[in-house]
């Protein structure tokens, strides 16, 4: 009896313990896992064999980094082998900015540079918003004006040669964005919601669209479309670990007296010292605290 022939592939879509898996030769797969010990994220690489009505997957390949969430209790799976994030922002959608720079803490833990991507920039407001980014651009995190129902051109050179995930608050316009970008993509689009100034969710499920590329796709650069979320838990990550995260704090550390300070009220704190001389913005140093005692 012939073994079967094992394929290499991409996980494109997942639902549950269920996968779409886009095999090297362009064509796809649904599959299922082999064991439950594992569980698969848009973007593993995967090794599958055809079973009767579709395959399954044999064999996880090894992680560049995982980028995902968690809380005390349990943790969920964004994105494999990520080498940016995008943080998708817009003018008509109040701004959670300790959730912005959540994502910002996971993508620095992932090693994935993160770009925040400015969109609707033909509203009123956008003079507003583009003020509110500027402590970020100072961070050195990148802003991408944009406007996702016009022209998305200004992003396009962000994705080259990039593994991205795209992500942000519900009615930021990420599936317009998908739209934009892959017109045969089809992605449902909502309307923001005025009275309650939040956005719809169209998004029901991570799915990954290769760039326009030459396969193999897992090399040639993609995007994950992620639902969009409200909260996005850290409780993964250790203190150290959330304090390395902060690229405007982590250089300071060293220079504190206690080697397990926590920068809130400890004497000699270099931490503390740069706040009150305006080095740090309050909101950084909070949010990282917030963090640490999650973590705890």
């Amino acid at each position: 009896m012939t073994a079967p022939k094992t394929l290499h592939g991409l996980v494109v879509e997942t639902f549950r313990r269920h996968y779409t898996v886009m095999l090297d030769s362009g064509d796809r797969l649904d599959c299922v896992l082999k064991g439950r010990n594992t569980t698969l994220a848009c973007g593993d690489e995967v090794e599958v064999e055809h079973i009767r009505g579709g395959g399954v997957i044999t064999a996880l390949k090894p992680r560049q980094n995982l980028f995902y969430r968690s809380d005390a209790i349990r943790q969920k799976l964004i994105a494999a082998n990520a080498t940016q994030i995008l943080g998708v922002v817009a003018p008509d959608i109040a701004l959670d900015e300790m959730l912005l720079n959540r994502w910002i803490v996971a993508a620095e833990a992932a090693r994935c540079r993160f770009v925040l991507i400015a969109n609707k920039r033909d509203l009123s407001g956008f003079s507003s918003l583009r003020e509110r980014l500027k402590p970020y651009e100072a961070l050195g995190y990148p802003v991408v004006e944009t406007c996702a129902k016009n022209d998305v051109t200004a992003l396009c050179p962000w994705l080259e040669q990039q593994q991205s995930v795209l992500i942000g608050q519900s009615g930021m316009g990420k599936s317009t964005l998908i739209n934009a970008l892959f017109p045969d993509a089809r992605s449902e689009t909502a309307a923001v919601s005025k009275a309650l100034g939040s956005g719809k969710h169209t998004t029901t499920s991570a799915t990954l669209y290769p760039l326009p590329l030459p396969l193999p796709s897992s090399r040639s650069g993609w995007i994950i479309d992620i639902p969009g979320m409200k909260v996005f838990g850290l409780a993964h990550l250790t203190p150290d670990e959330l304090t390395a995260a902060f690229k405007d704090i982590a250089p300071l550390v060293a220079h504190c007296r206690f080697r397990d300070c926590r920068h809130d009220k400890e004497p000699g704190c270099a931490v503390q010292k740069a706040l009150h001389e305006g080095g740090i913005h309050p909101k950084r140093l909070e949010l990282l605290q917030t963090l640490i005692r999650e973590s705890a």
